[in-house]
């Protein structure tokens, strides 16, 4: 019976993607190793023992406690890296939803960093610009959050609205609307009084919002996680995940959305208006990048650099691989950003403890991404393996069988079959079922 819920449970298309998002991760952590042990056996400055505590790094980094006196890597609960973890994984999963969902409706949200930026002057300026002396702290900080999901949602519709009512591809238009939305906030935060002049060597970035008295609450995580950022701004973010997939696969509208990504037309013909949703869609998956970037700057321990339109934030593009390693699952993005997130701070551990810098992650990173998009590949060769040991069975059971069925026939001691009764032979079965159909027809 077990074997039999095993063999269900293996044989789902759920379980090969997980499979498929597995075997990338173990790949790409496996290539950041050879190139740690590359390097070190090649460079002057390392050596095979310090190529090994980059490999222990980047599988456990989260862990590192440091040295200790002797100079020895040590590992253990290090309480200060996993609220980190948690505090970087938020925006991370944020943008992860926005692209996700997008996906699932037929669009590819490459627009996330304009989104996020949108979002992160609307959540910045109405935190900073609200007095905390005539509104309260916590009301201020529920106005910004929401109006970095306007911001973002806004954003966002705009490549909507031009696929649908123009067919003009979204990803162009989403890298129009990033570069766009560079400048604007660049221009706006330069104009502003928001810019950091009492701290005189930070006059590029914006004020924290702490200086307003705005900050997101811990919710007890900073006793769980003494001496990091994390905040509650995790617990949010795992909540409109959970929310964002029971839309998606228990209502009508995500229902509809989904349709609309399947096949546009037929959507059409069923009933479903195409054009609006196409343009919900994108206008929710901006929302989800606004309030990533709303989350991450109400922290009130992080700072904007205003200067912006040279670059375009990486956490808006990191949603990308995200998405693809949980495969667009509103659910799996949350252990995916938890992952990059790890990684992220593992990249970190490498720079302060070793001689390598942090950008080693990032090729583990790249060729994690890579392979999420042969994922379908990956899932056909598990597939693969499966069926030739379903067939390998199947042939060992066939054989075992054969035996026992010559064993029984030469039991029945030659006898004859008696005939079957008129009407009950194969043929004239079929005719005369034939024929009822014919008079049926």
């Amino acid at each position: 019976m077990k074997n039999g819920r095993l063999s269900n449970l293996a044989s789902r298309d759920g379980t090969r993607t997980v499979l498929a998002s597995i075997v990338s991760i173990l790949i790409g952590l496996v290539v950041g190793a050879i190139i740690v042990l590359i390097v070190g056996l090649t460079s002057d400055n390392l050596s095979l023992t310090s190529a090994w505590e980059g490999i222990r790094l980047i599988f456990g980094g989260i862990f590192s406690t440091g040295r200790d006196s002797a100079g020895a890597l040590t590992f253990g609960f290090n309480p200060t890296n996993l609220g980190n973890m948690l505090f970087r994984a938020t925006p991370l999963i944020m943008t992860g939803l926005s692209v996700a969902v997008a996906y699932k409706t037929g669009l590819f949200n490459i627009g996330a960093p304009g989104q996020y930026l949108m979002g992160t002057m609307a959540s910045l300026m109405l935190a900073l610009g609200i007095p905390s002396t005539v509104v309260p702290a916590w009301i201020i900080w529920i106005i910004a959050f929401l109006g970095g999901i306007l911001a973002g949602a806004l954003w966002g519709a705009i490549p909507g609205m031009l696929k649908a009512l123009l067919n003009i591809n979204e990803v162009i238009a989403c890298i129009m609307t990033n570069w766009i939305a560079a400048n604007v906030v660049t221009w706006a935060f330069e104009i502003s009084n928001f810019k950091n002049l009492v701290e005189s060597t930070k006059s590029s970035y914006i004020y924290k919002t702490t200086f307003n008295g705005v900050e997101t609450p811990k919710l007890g995580l900073d006793l769980l996680f003494p001496n990091s950022q994390v905040n509650g701004g995790i617990i949010i973010a795992i909540l409109i995940a959970v929310l964002m997939y029971v839309v998606m696969n228990k209502t009508t509208l995500g229902y509809e959305l989904k349709a609309c990504g399947s096949n546009r037309h037929a959507a059409r013909y069923a009933g479903i208006n195409d054009k609006r949703n196409i343009i919900l869609s994108m206008a929710i998956a901006g929302g989800l990048s606004g309030a990533g970037a709303a989350l991450y700057y109400l922290a009130g321990n992080t700072e904007f650099f205003w200067s912006t339109y040279t670059s375009l934030p990486a956490t808006g593009f990191n949603g990308i691989p995200v998405a693809l390693l949980a495969a667009n699952n509103p659910i799996g993005v949350v252990f995916t950003g938890i992952f990059m997130s790890m990684l992220d701070i593992a990249g970190l551990q490498l720079t302060s403890l070793t001689a390598y810098n942090e950008y080693i992650t990032d090729v583990i990173i790249a060729v994690i991404v890579y392979l999420s998009a042969f994922s379908l590949v990956i899932k056909m060769l598990i597939s693969g393996r499966k069926k030739k040991k379903h067939a390998a069975a199947a042939d060992a059971a066939a054989s075992g069988s054969a035996p026992a069925e010559a064993a029984t026939s030469a039991g029945d001691d030659g006898a004859a079959e008696e005939p079957l009764p008129p009407g009950e032979g194969p043929g004239e079965d079929t005719e005369a079922e034939t024929g009822k159909g014919g008079v049926e027809a």
